[in-house]
């Protein structure tokens, strides 16, 4: 007897991206028998969720808080949400163009289906975060990656995306600080990206979840630009910021008409976050909070800790990262794949990174250190890398 079929949506979500996390649950394994494991294969941050953030969804449950939400978002945190959103950039926004998500991934999600269809092209940056293969292609839209040059520290090219642009193109999107490889998109390219969007009518999506985890250069609101309100998707979230990743928070903001698409996606989908969560995240936006600037100061000093350990490393040069959580290093000098260096790394030594493949044949040749370990961890693991490459060379 023949077996009912999936749908082609399926095919569409398992892109080779999954894989990439093989080598992390392997580290976790290994971790829990007991090895000596530094794990740098995760963007999780080892800080606590702030306790004056946990307090607030602690009150909010025992005051009854627990029935359904507004699908978009209640309406004093999608206030609170532009307030903070006004303050941060040059950008004025309302509550109705608000719209709270469960994270970023699930706004990434929201933003494709509701912009992008089949036969339509997406323009995105490689390498390019391991979900964004599996989100965008779930609409059935292809993906046109533009690389980026680890030469020239994978800064955008402007001029490579305006040459990918095609009459299929509908959109393009761009992650500033940029995951896994730090970057930033400076003003000028910024306004070299709006103007492409101008020019062939164009939405811009923007994944700016690093944007609070910002240390050389400043971060940019691109739908400051003139003309480009009405066409910039803008996901963010608290998990980095606010060491709130389990608690599946962030939001969308964008055009009235696009809010009222994507509310409508959500009621369907989500319908609505937990109150006692959204009463968590106001306190986390509206509150003067010690923790959150501190761990901001704690990852720029990791990330200075892990350059300065890694400096003059024969075999490995590391780029410096202008925001976000992670440091790529690019090994291409030990003559190996980075997927053998991975997993040497990790048997042989006891340290767990991600192999550049993973986010794109760009990034070929390096791994992904995360900054969510203490000094004392990225010393050790900086030690281990060094005896790691020294292994290669001498073979």
């Amino acid at each position: 007897m023949a077996s009912p079929t999936f749908a082609t949506t399926t095919q569409r979500i398992a892109g080779e991206g999954s894989a990439a996390w093989d080598i992390h649950y392997r580290a976790l394994d290994m971790a829990k028998k007991g090895d000596d494991i530094v794990i740098l294969s995760v963007g999780d941050p080892d800080f606590d969720t702030p306790l004056a953030i946990v307090d607030g969804a602690v009150s909010s449950l025992r005051d009854g808080h627990t029935h359904y939400s507004d699908h978009r978002g209640n309406a004093e945190l999608r206030h609170a949400i532009a307030h903070y959103h006004n303050q941060q950039t040059q950008q004025r926004v309302s509550a109705e163009q608000v719209l709270v998500v469960a994270g970023a991934q699930c706004g990434l999600y929201t933003a494709a289906q509701c912009i992008l269809e089949s036969g339509d092209e997406v323009i995105v940056p490689e390498p390019m975060y391991v979900t964004y293969e599996a989100f965008l292609g779930a609409t059935g839209a292809s993906i046109i990656n533009v690389p980026l040059s680890p030469d020239d520290h994978f800064q955008i090219n402007v001029d490579s995306i305006a040459a990918a642009v095609s009459p299929k193109t509908k959109a393009i999107v761009i992650n500033s600080p940029h995951n896994p490889t730090g970057a930033s998109v400076d003003k000028r390219s910024w306004q070299g990206i709006a103007e492409i969007c101008l020019r062939h009518n164009l939405w811009l999506v923007v994944d700016e979840v690093y944007s609070q985890l910002v240390f050389d250069g400043e971060h940019i609101n691109p739908a400051s630009f003139e003309g480009m309100a009405d066409r910039t998707i803008i996901i963010n979230s608290l998990s980095k910021s606010h060491a709130m990743t389990g608690w599946r928070l962030g939001w969308i903001i964008g055009p009235e008409a696009f809010i009222e698409h994507a509310g409508n996606l959500a009621l369907c989908m989500l319908y609505g976050s937990p109150t006692f969560v959204q009463d968590a995240a106001k306190i986390a936006i509206e509150q003067p909070i010690a923790e959150v600037a501190e761990m901001r100061a704690a990852y720029l000093k990791r990330r200075d800790t892990l350059l300065e350990a890694l400096e003059d490393t024969p075999g490995v040069k590391a780029h410096k990262p202008a925001g976000g959580m992670f440091v790529m290093l690019d090994i291409r000098d030990c003559k190996v794949s980075a997927q053998a260096f991975a997993e040497t790394l990790l048997d042989e030594f006891g340290v767990s990174v991600l192999v550049g493949e993973a986010f794109g044949p760009s990034a070929a040749g390096h791994v992904r250190c995360s900054l969510a370990v203490d000094e004392h961890q990225l010393r050790t693991a900086a030690a281990r890398i060094k005896q790691c490459a020294a292994h290669f060379l001498k073979n």
